[in-house]
């Protein structure tokens, strides 16, 4: 299992998702002093996920084990990589069509940047409407995959069951595109439940997943506002929803053009100034949250000396798979977890107390994981 989230950004000509990037690229420089192997790619900007708990932890830590500095705090991260050569017409290779499609298919996530700023100095085709540019977005994808599907072909001769499935699977699927709709959204329909919380089947997620199809990826709409409105970004973000017709779950109301100013700005500087707007924390930040929810994630943390640190895992991983978040050889050589919630971590004050009260559990391989789990991993040599 990963523990690097990718969400790849996409958006028309012109709606400040260039903006918006730039801000990506300005925390990622900042990020990589505390993040000794990340590396500076111009498509990639990398975000932390706000975790409250970690300070707390780190706290307790300091304390407990009688260090003379905190601990080192290492969020868990959302990667978002730019999608660039996004017209109409990239699925037949219009403007960097090919390039574009290819670094799609690698993510795990699809994030629309939609403009509803006006800007007479940002110019653009027609008039500003992300209901439009949400068309267009998903009309390009949409013909993209149906592109893929048709390359599939009949199965011959003697055909397995799992064969038959996997045919029936795609038919399913091209009939879906052919209508001009999204598969995951179809599907959620289908099952009367949210795009944001939706899965397909596991047959049909392995389809999805073989032939990277880009409209069975979950989505996130940035709607990048004026500063004005950033004061009424609760209101907005029901508008947008409804009228995109998606889940409120799934918006983002940002102002790009704040964010890449307070992407320059120390911690300080940051709180401040979004105090001034109204704001508790930053768009990037309330984005990086959103793509954590849609994704299903949550995290499990560690606290020790040399580190206090928030794993990414899927809800409904085992403690030996979130062993192997950690290392592979974790995986592979996994003994036991030793774990404690979050709540009696505090409560007590460290691993030394929650042992002497009998609050460390011993879990095996199977044990589901909950968000918040402190854990220590028992692995063989």
């Amino acid at each position: 299992m990963s523990s690097q989230l990718s969400i790849g950004i996409v958006g028309l000509p012109n709606v400040g998702k260039s903006t918006l990037f730039n801000a990506l690229l300005k925390k990622q420089v900042a990020l990589v002093a505390n993040y000794p192997f990340a590396t500076i790619q111009p498509n990639i900007g990398v975000v932390e996920v706000p975790d409250e708990r970690l300070a707390v932890l780190a706290n307790i830590t300091q304390q407990s084990e009688k260090l003379a500095n905190l601990p080192p705090i290492k969020h868990a991260l959302v990667e978002f990589v730019d999608i660039a050569g996004l017209v109409k017409g990239a699925s037949q290779g219009e403007g960097l069509g090919n390039q574009f499609l290819a670094n799609i298919r690698e993510t795990q996530a699809i994030c629309h940047v939609l403009r509803a700023f006006e800007n007479a100095n940002v110019v653009r085709e027609g008039s500003v409407s992300p209901i439009e540019d949400l068309a267009t977005i998903r009309t390009e994808l949409q013909l993209a995959d149906l592109a893929t599907l048709n390359k599939q072909h009949t199965p011959k001769g003697t055909v397995s069951k799992e064969d038959q499935l996997r045919w029936s699977i795609i038919e399913d699927f091209k009939k879906i595109l052919e209508k001009g709709q999204n598969i995951l959204v179809s599907e959620a329909r289908n099952n009367q439940t949210q795009a944001s919380k939706s899965k397909l089947s596991e047959a049909q997620a392995l389809v999805a997943k073989e032939l990277c199809l880009l409209t069975a990826k979950p989505e996130i709409f940035v709607i990048n506002v004026n500063e004005k409105d950033l004061g009424r970004a609760d209101a907005l973000k029901e508008k947008w929803a409804q009228q995109l017709d998606v889940h409120s779950e799934q918006v983002v109301i940002i102002s790009a053009q704040i964010e890449s100013q307070l992407a320059v700005l120390d911690t300080k500087d940051q709180e401040a100034y979004l105090r001034d707007l109204g704001l508790q924390e930053s768009g990037l930040e309330r984005l990086a949250k959103v793509a954590y929810d849609i994704l299903q994630l949550q995290s499990f943390l560690t606290a020790g000396e040399i580190e206090v640190k928030a794993w990414t895992i899927e809800k409904g991983a085992t403690a030996r798979q979130a062993a192997g978040v950690i290392h592979t050889d974790f995986y592979d050589k996994f003994i036991s977890a030793r774990v404690i919630s979050f709540a009696d971590f505090v409560k007590l004050g460290g691993w030394q107390p929650a042992k002497e009260a009998g609050k460390i559990r011993q879990e095996g391989r199977d044990y589901l994981m909950q968000d918040g789990d402190i854990v220590e991993f028992m692995v063989g040599r």
